[in-house]
């Protein structure tokens, strides 16, 4: 018994990151096999027949039971309806999913196909279920893809999306499972949130989530306020002169730039200039508007960079995600910051509004009752998806085992050596006909290489934040003899590279005897994940490839992170090639160290927000008391019993009880619109609090607390004032009749929060910046 137990404990751990055992999962392959055996002499309306009775019976827990008949029956489906058969892989994926944890299944394992019998068992459990991905894309094609095996098994499949209708909305929720971004699910939730009739709901409750690509979703975008807004505020209106003011500043003459490019300060003689510029002393007490548009108008003409950070296309700022290169879709900078932005590209501003509710993508996914989810890359934030989530990681082996040949990287002197370097590699490669993957950190680089590649003769397809909408077709054939594909990050594009492209037949065959896809890496990215998503891109299903990455000392990675450890004069051959022992040990160095940098940001910004998350359930109880009991009305007659006998004399206790929820409604928008437009403004100077030697977060924990000791109060006490005084004289009265219009819910944003790092990291790279220089 003990070899037993000691064998089982080291296959566990010749897993590495694996946080979850599924030995017992394995132990019932032979099981679900012969059930599955059975089934396959079924009709198909037996088989329905034997998926709704699994369903119906429910199960309180995932057991080995509900393993077997859940997989047996989702794979049979699968095999009659789409033409596939869940590998054990796959089963073992699912398994991990049905009790709560996060697979971590290689990319081109099939994860798509692997939350079917996920699915399957979490209905079981008497759990609608949402499935969240990356776009709206793969959430409509996830859920068309699978509907037919979902139907044989007696489910409904359904997708929201950006142009769906409240009718659509509400159809698809009220599927057995319904795919969705994460952003759309968000935003359903947070318009939920602000309905006066409980029938204007779109979603039920929240009960189990699947996460696609887990580690983007749940660690990279974990901390991004999804935000619902109103109509739109007056702007700063010094922005136009301050950034015409700081438009001819030089760097380190007018302004110094810190090495992580994360902040930027006038110099005196900068200010100087600044002030002449604008005749105006910017450190006066009635200037602090005037000066606050200075540092957004330096902050976004020094550190924000188009086609780097942001992309200008069709008259519009768009954010680029870092992680997967494409155009972050509605997606926003802190209100100020993505004005400076607007006009210093001389576009039109785009309007903010009033935030009448916001959430956090970490906040939204912890209200579910189940939590799981997916991706070829979780181990590396393992302990995130533990701290923030209680998710556990179980590493599944492939199907076929991985035969991708991984080289070490090659670091050169400077980013001249490394592109010529580079290629070179890629026309080598291309003039043998073997397919090329080039992944690039950011739109300007990828299109500098194309560029290059095109001097060199050799056409590519080019993968970036401006065309993402082609992306399926481009990386649909990015495996076909010859092709040479530049892609910014790959993280997230939900389609195969298959050996031979599209077409495969013999260009497959042809492919794998020049050794496979060969993915070339231009710079390791700040997270050591998306260079083994870029990586995983070679290799699938058992395929040959290979993979390196092409890095130098000039790279934002190692210039950012590992200054004080880079070489001084380092030995390398003609080319730049640094042959010097160790060199990669730097570059290693450099990414832990913005991992690390990454993942503390996160601790620090989740701070923060989770006091507003406590907040907000606490008054969401409240209102959904408010929405759909007699609680407004019980609490308007308790403080007006006259009028309230007096209005229900004239028009009928169900008319008071409706104009009472919507005036106790109304107030508690308002309010809440008000406290988070409060700690807005809080949060935006909290930093200078440790000039007085105060810590930042626990100042900005009393002052929210302190606000909303009294936020209750304010919506009684307004909402008492208006049924005593407001003229209603007809059961179909708004709050509109006395001047308070409901805010429309215009439109929705995601809001990139602190993109130049924390409160706690500018301050220490401040200095005391923030007091007045001397003059």
């Amino acid at each position: 018994m003990f070899d037993a137990v000691r064998s089982r404990a080291r296959r566990f751990l010749e897993r590495p990151g694996a946080t979850v055992d599924l030995g017992w999962v394995r132990r019932l392959l032979p099981e679900i096999e012969q059930r599955g055996a059975a089934l396959t002499e079924m009709t198909d309306a037996a088989l329905r027949a034997a998926a709704v009775r699994f369903r119906d019976a429910g199960i309180e827990r995932v057991d080995a039971a509900a393993v077997v008949e859940a997989s047996a029956l989702a794979r049979e489906a699968a095999v009659r309806a789409l033409g596939q058969r869940l590998y054990d892989s796959q089963i073992l994926a699912a398994a991990a999913m049905m009790s709560g944890q996060v697979a971590q299944l290689a990319t081109g394992e099939g994860k798509t196909l692997a939350a079917v019998p996920a699915v399957l068992g979490l209905a079981a459990r008497g759990l609608p279920v949402h499935v969240l991905t990356v776009n709206d894309y793969l959430a409509r094609r996830d859920a068309e893809w699978m509907a037919p095996a979902y139907e044989l098994l007696g489910l409904r499949a359904g997708w929201v999306a950006e142009s769906s209708e409240p009718v659509q909305r509400r159809d698809a929720y009220g599927c057995a499972v319904t795919y969705g971004s994460i952003s759309e699910v968000g935003f359903d939730f947070l318009r939920d949130q602000l309905v006066t009739d409980p029938a204007d709901r779109v979603q039920r409750e929240l009960a189990a989530v699947l996460v696609d690509e887990a580690d983007s979703i749940l660690v990279d975008e974990a901390r991004i306020p999804m935000v619902l807004a109103g109509g739109a505020p007056a702007g700063n209106p010094g922005l136009r002169a301050a950034t015409r003011a700081v438009a001819g500043l030089v760097d380190g003459r007018d302004y110094t730039l810190a090495t992580d490019h994360r902040t930027v300060h006038l110099t005196d003689g900068g200010l100087r200039r600044v002030e002449r510029e604008l005749d105006a002393d910017l450190y006066a007490a009635d200037r602090v508007e005037l000066l606050t548009a200075v540092n957004l108008a330096l902050s976004a003409a020094v550190l924000l960079r188009r086609d780097v950070e942001y992309l200008v296309r069709d008259g519009r700022v768009e954010l680029v995600d870092e992680f997967r290169g494409r155009v972050a879709r509605r997606r926003r900078w802190p209100d100020g910051l993505h004005a400076a932005v607007e006009v210093k590209e001389g576009l039109a501003g785009t309007e903010s509004g009033e935030v009448l509710n916001t959430l956090t993508v970490q906040a939204f996914v912890r209200l579910y009752q189940v939590r799981a989810g997916m991706t070829a890359t979780a181990v590396g934030v393992g302990e995130n998806l533990r701290t923030f989530y209680g998710l556990e990681v179980a590493v599944i082996d492939p199907h076929r085992p991985c035969v991708r040949d991984d080289l070490p990287d090659r670091v050169y002197v400077t980013r001249r050596d490394k592109e010529a370097a580079l290629i070179e590699a890629v026309g080598d490669a291309h003039a043998l006909g073997r397919p090329v993957l080039l992944g690039t950190q950011d739109v300007a680089e990828s299109e500098r290489i194309a560029a290059a590649l095109r001097d060199r003769g050799i056409d590519s397809a080019v993968l970036n934040a401006r065309n993402d909408r082609a992306e399926a077709a481009i990386v649909g054939e990015a495996g076909a003899p010859g092709a040479v594909t530049v892609s910014t990050q790959m993280a997230g594009r939900g389609t195969d590279i298959r050996l031979g492209g599209s077409d495969a037949g013999d260009a497959a065959a042809r492919v794998a005897e020049l050794g496979g896809l060969l993915v070339l890496g231009c710079g390791r990215h700040e997270s050591g994940r998306v260079d083994d998503q870029l990586r995983g891109r070679a290799g699938r299903q058992g395929d040959p490839g290979e993979s390196v990455f092409f890095v130098s000392l000039e790279d934002d990675l190692v210039v950012e992170n590992a200054p004080d450890v880079v070489p001084a004069d380092p030995r390398s051959d003609p080319s730049g090639l640094i042959f010097e022992a160790g060199i990669r040990r730097v570059v290693d160095h450099a990414q832990r160290v913005a991992e690390g940098v990454n993942y503390a940001v996160h601790r620090e910004t989740w701070k923060y927000h989770q006091v507003i998350e406590l907040q907000r359930q606490e008054l969401a109880a409240d209102r959904d008391r408010w929405l759909t009991t007699d609680a407004a009305a019980e609490l308007l007659r308790e403080a007006r019993p006259e009028r309230y006998a007096q209005l229900r004399e004239l028009l009928g206790e169900p008319a008071v009880a409706r104009i009472s929820r919507l005036i106790v409604l109304q107030h508690a928008d308002d309010c809440w619109a008000a406290h988070l437009g409060y700690l807005g403004e809080v949060r935006e100077g909290i930093h200078l609090r440790a000039l007085g030697r105060e810590v930042p977060l626990d100042e900005f924990h009393r002052l929210a607390v302190r606000a909303f000791g009294t936020l209750r109060e304010r919506i009684v006490e307004r909402g008492v004032a208006m049924f005593a005084d407001a003229d209603i004289t007809g059961g179909d009265w708004t709050p509109a009749a006395a001047g308070l219009n409901r805010p429309a819910a215009t439109w929705t944003y995601l809001t990139s929060d602190d993109p130049f790092g924390s409160e706690l990291e500018r301050i220490l790279r401040r200095h005391g910046h923030d007091r007045r220089p001397p003059r």
